[in-house]
């Protein structure tokens, strides 16, 4: 599968070429740097983390050491650096990505230290899972045909928890997911049905249906 380091000069925002006439963008976006960072991340647990820390210390310390650096200070400092450190990272990942869905394909821009552009024409998605969150924003998982695979590291934090040995790219912490679902579900029910047949006539998908 197509996975190539970003060109230095972009002939089009979050695409490695100009696409061709027939090729038509319909939606792009990038993740909200926030959720990616609760659910990527995890700051909020390491800030639970911490301030279970400071509470042991109220609890089983004696108020004398509590109010000293050991006590009080440290787990505050370290607390908010680590959570400003997670949360500055979450936001330099998400300022560097760019997620494109045309009307032949999906295109994955992402990186920071070396940029790369995934791409992955409708032939090779075999389905689409959402998951949504109460903050509006979601996930969208791509189930991918063929033995090709992307290295999940390689692919993280865009690969779908805990899909290891057969890794799905995830266009993650999307802002008013629901629709890009329903934008990128068209799109796979609108493609060419020369493109199209060989995978409804193997396997029976149904490439419109997307999956909670």
């Amino acid at each position: 599968m197509p996975i190539e380091p970003l060109h230095e000069v972009e002939p089009m925002r979050g695409l490695p070429e100009l696409l061709p006439d027939d090729e038509d963008i319909l939606w792009q976006g990038r993740p909200a740097w926030w959720s990616l960072a609760r659910r990527a991340f995890h700051v909020g647990l390491v800030a639970a983390y911490f301030a279970g820390l400071l509470l042991y210390q109220f609890v089983a310390e004696p108020a004398a050491e509590v109010a000293g650096w050991t006590g009080f200070v440290a787990p505050v400092v370290l607390g908010v650096a680590a959570v400003g450190m997670l949360s500055l990272l979450a936001w330099l990942i998400t300022v560097t990505t760019v997620f494109t869905i045309t009307n032949r394909r999906v295109v994955m821009q992402f990186g920071v230290a070396l940029p790369l552009n995934l791409n992955l024409p409708f032939t090779q998605i075999s389905s689409v899972a959402h998951k949504s969150f109460g903050d509006g924003t979601g996930d969208l998982a791509l189930g991918l045909e063929g033995d090709d695979r992307v290295a999940y590291a390689l692919l993280w934090p865009y690969a779908r928890p805990w899909r290891v040995r057969k890794p799905q790219p995830m266009l993650r912490s999307i802002p008013q997911s629901s629709r890009v679902a329903e934008v990128l579900a068209e799109a796979l029910a609108q493609a060419e049905p020369a493109e199209q047949a060989p995978r409804d006539d193997s396997r029976g998908l149904n490439p419109a249906a997307v999956s909670g």
